[in-house]
């Protein structure tokens, strides 16, 4: 199975809202998408994709047969995706999030990690982003990747009114090279190819 990192295009619309709903409430609409693709100056959407291989049946499979062909078509799916926001020196992670039948496979930390990267070759000088304070599986993720928690922001979920931690990580030279350090660990833990991180965006060409 290969699994691609790389920008967000307005055909993973569907995908994404479909894993958006069902990992938030409230949920962005296909419209935010839309506008963060096409109209945004400051974003750089991202998705996770693999290739899965499903099997012939039927007709196909009986003519694949008879002209020599293997049975099976590939399939693109989408395993997650995330947001960054570049505003003069600040990178926030907007939202990220893993399709619920592939969570627990480090699919989410590649994400983050293929973010943080982004944001140091955009040269931004922090990273900020904000999680529910019952989120301790991200939070433990996110404090893997030296993000510190600097302030709550109280009722900041609107539809439970639920708190959210404010947590950053500073871009230090030395945080760069730990950060640096755990992409290239994720990356030879779980291979993927990345045409986003280190890649110019496609509109904003930067």
């Amino acid at each position: 199975m290969t699994l691609t990192l790389r920008y967000m295009h307005n055909a993973d619309i569907p995908e994404v809202v479909s894993i958006e709903q069902a990992s938030f409430r409230p949920a962005w609409s296909s419209d935010s998408y839309r506008f963060e693709i096409n109209r945004s100056q400051c974003s750089y959407m991202v998705v996770l994709e693999t290739a899965i291989e499903q099997p012939t049946t039927g007709l196909r499979r009986l003519i694949n047969r008879v002209r020599g062909k293997e049975n099976g078509t590939v399939k693109n799916a989408l395993l997650g995706f995330g947001g960054l926001w570049k505003i003069e020196d600040e990178a926030h992670v907007s939202t990220i999030a893993s399709h619920p039948a592939y969570r627990g496979k480090s699919y989410g930390e590649i994400l983050l990690a293929g973010m943080i990267r982004r944001a140091i070759d955009l040269e931004a000088g922090y990273i900020v982003l904000e999680v529910r304070v019952s989120n301790t599986v991200a939070q433990n993720l996110y404090h893997k990747y030296h993000f510190d928690i600097v302030d709550i922001k109280r009722g900041y979920y609107q539809n439970d009114n639920e708190d959210a931690y404010d947590m950053r990580v500073e871009l230090t030279p030395a945080n760069r090279q730990k950060l640096l350090g755990l992409y290239a660990a994720i990356q030879q833990k779980v291979p993927f190819v990345d045409s986003y991180s280190m890649v110019k965006h496609p509109r904003l060409n930067r």
